[in-house]
């Protein structure tokens, strides 16, 4: 399967390489000093318990010169993802699927707004990872669960296709009945745990521990969850115990993607995320003011480290 990475940072990166060792023809779109150092250097895989990897693949800032691909696994951070929608189009042919792994709710319905909905099926990524270097990926060893479907619900050949390639590479893939509730799920984790993190500056250890800050992330889980149900998506009803329980049992020093863009300077993708959940919350009328305290301490940041006088 032909197979391009659009974004090979800390998640499509991560997907790209395994593909890669998995023997598929991958190519990478990327930027900046990440792109320059995979060119030289290859992509290398960096993965707690287990052994480093370095792939050798096509990477390139202009999809044109990969062409029409099979498979599009779509990581663009979220605030650039019109104009890397736009960018893509020379990659897309009659058969193409585009395979959303971002963060968010919405990734598929804006990037079919782009391009048009035919190619595009929902998906979401509950993994890790992050560029620890130009040309390196850290990858921890988490569940690595790719879920994908049809938006309309279920699934097709060209999703049982997908299914197969990924798993080919070692994820652990699922096509459940209903991809827009998975998708759900894991923006409650993504709000509460980035958003938690981000605020306090702190890991998973020291948020787990400290008995206020464990009720903030879990009232943040509780907040999004709600505005999810009134927005008509089955959210289970264990969905916040499960996030905690998932939360307690990763490494102290987990850092969400969140944390990491603020204390780096980069931009963040706060608007997306728990700013949906305050702009939902009053559309529905869901109260969501720890989501409310959580998101105004991070947006003079939004744009990168405000100007101090």
């Amino acid at each position: 399967m032909r197979i391009a990475i659009m974004g090979a940072g800390g998640f499509g990166g991560a997907i790209g390489g395994l593909l890669t060792r998995a023997g598929e023809d991958v190519s990478f779109v990327a930027r900046g000093a990440h792109l320059k150092a995979i060119r030289s250097r290859g992509l290398t895989i960096k993965s707690p318990g287990a052994s480093d990897i370095t792939i050798q693949a096509l990477a390139t800032d202009d999809p044109a010169e990969v062409g029409p691909v099979d498979l599009i696994v779509f990581g663009v951070k979220l605030y650039d993802l019109e104009r890397a929608a736009e960018q893509m189009r020379p990659m897309i042919g009659a058969e193409t699927v585009i395979l959303p792994i971002q963060n968010g709710i919405d990734a598929a319905e804006r990037i079919a707004q782009v391009v048009g909905s035919d190619a595009v099926i929902g998906g979401t990524l509950l993994s890790g990872g992050r560029i620890e270097a130009p040309g390196v990926i850290f990858h921890p060893p988490l569940p690595n669960t790719i879920t994908l479907g049809e938006l309309g619900g279920g699934t097709s050949p060209r999703i049982e296709r997908s299914q197969a390639t990924l798993e080919g590479a070692g994820f652990r893939t699922e096509v459940p009945p209903n991809v827009r509730v998975p998708i759900w799920k894991k923006f409650v984790l993504q709000v509460g745990v980035g958003g938690v993190m981000a605020m306090t500056r702190l890991t998973a250890g020291p948020i787990r521990t400290c008995p206020e800050t464990r009720d903030l992330l879990r009232g943040v889980f509780e907040e999004t969850a709600a505005v999810g149900r009134a927005s008509g998506v089955s959210i289970p009803g264990d969905c916040v115990d499960g996030h905690m329980a998932l939360h307690d049992q990763v490494p102290p020093t987990t850092q969400g993607s969140l944390l990491t863009d603020l204390l780096d300077g980069r931009r963040l993708e706060l608007d997306s995320l728990g700013g949906t959940v305050v702009r939902l919350g009053r559309d529905f009328r869901v109260p969501t003011p720890l989501n409310f305290a959580v998101y105004a301490a991070l947006k003079p940041y939004v744009d990168g480290a405000p100007t101090r006088p």
